[in-house]
């Protein structure tokens, strides 16, 4: 197969996206999958949507393998925790034209707190990377997890 200039093209990030009414955001990939270019050099990127919220808050803690965010559009609240034993917070307010790095293997999170819709793109290190999102992983396992194992990691009396 002969490569073509389209090969190493993915339009459309420029058009906006319906974020999850659940999750408050949609993330869409360019990787290997869509964007032949990509293949080989182990990385992929992304572009997410956040809904402007107006009564309640979209928190949705992550994990994949984000390496940098920048804000395009909006203001988003950032960050991630160290892991044990410190569990330190790291976090900052980003608008439009700001950079945020993620440490490797870290649960992090972005939270929209403008006054509209925000956009971000972000640059990964992986070829074909997935969202783990960890509440779902956490209590919307199928089969479910025995409450009695989340309360003893939650370190919850019941």
């Amino acid at each position: 197969m002969v490569a073509t200039a389209d090969d190493f093209f993915f339009p459309g990030l420029g058009n906006p996206r319906t974020p999850n009414p659940l999750t408050g955001f949609i993330v869409t990939a360019v990787n290997v999958n869509n964007l032949l270019g990509f293949n080989t050099l182990g990385i992929s990127f992304v572009c997410i949507d956040y809904m402007h919220l107006t009564d309640r808050t979209h928190l949705t803690l992550i994990h994949l393998p984000l390496r940098f965010l920048v804000v395009a559009e909006g203001t988003l609240l950032v960050g991630f925790v160290t892991s044990n034993p410190e569990n330190r917070l790291f976090t900052n307010t980003l608008n439009e034209g700001d950079v945020f790095v993620f440490p490797e293997g870290l649960i992090h999170f972005q939270v929209n707190i403008g006054h509209s819709h925000a956009v971000a793109f972000a640059g990964l290190n992986s070829p074909n990377p997935s969202v783990i999102t960890i509440a779902n992983t956490v209590f919307g396992s199928t089969p479910a997890k025995d409450a009695s194992i989340l309360a003893r990691a939650f370190q919850l009396d019941s």
